[in-house]
C-alpha cells in the first residue's frame, strides 16, 4: 500500500507500507493491502506503519481522516510528528506542545494589549 500523510502545508510522508494501525472514534483498527476500502475519523493518537523491509515507523497525529481506496491510504491531519521509536516521538510531541503553548501565550498577550489600547482610545473620546 502507498500511504500519504498530509498536513495543511506539506506532505509529511509518502511511503510504501504493508500494515497500518491507527485509532478511530470507535477503537483501534488495522489496514492490510487487501482490506476493503474504508474511511475512518482519527482521534489524537499514534499511527503505526510497517514498511516492506520490516521497519516500523510511528506518527503521532492530531484529529484527522484516513481514507483507504485501492492500494492507497491517505491520512489528513492538522498536526503530526513522525519517529522511529516511541521514546523519541514522545520527546518531539512534548517539544511541539511547548512551542504551541508559547505561541498561544504570545497571542493572548498581544490580544490583551490590543484590547487595553482600544479601551484607552475609547476613554479618550
Amino acid at each position: 500500500m502507498q500511504v500519504k500523510i498530509f498536513l495543511p502545508n506539506e506532505i509529511l510522508m509518502d511511503q510504501r507500507v504493508t500494515k497500518i494501525t491507527a485509532e478511530a472514534e470507535h477503537g483501534s483498527f488495522c489496514l492490510l493491502p487487501h482490506h476493503v476500502d474504508c474511511l475512518a475519523i482519527l482521534v489524537p493518537g499514534i499511527v503505526s506503519l510497517m514498511t516492506e523491509q520490516g521497519d516500523e515507523y510511528f506518527v503521532a497525529v492530531d484529529e484527522g481522516i484516513a481514507v483507504k481506496c485501492g492500494s492507497e491510504v491517505r491520512i489528513s491531519t492538522r498536526n503530526a510528528v513522525q519517529g522511529t521509536d516511541l521514546n523519541s516521538l514522545k520527546q518531539q510531541v512534548e517539544q511541539q506542545f511547548r512551542q504551541i503553548d508559547e505561541q498561544e501565550r504570545l497571542t493572548r498577550s498581544a490580544l490583551a494589549q490590543l484590547e487595553a489600547s482600544l479601551a484607552r482610545y475609547f476613554t479618550r473620546l
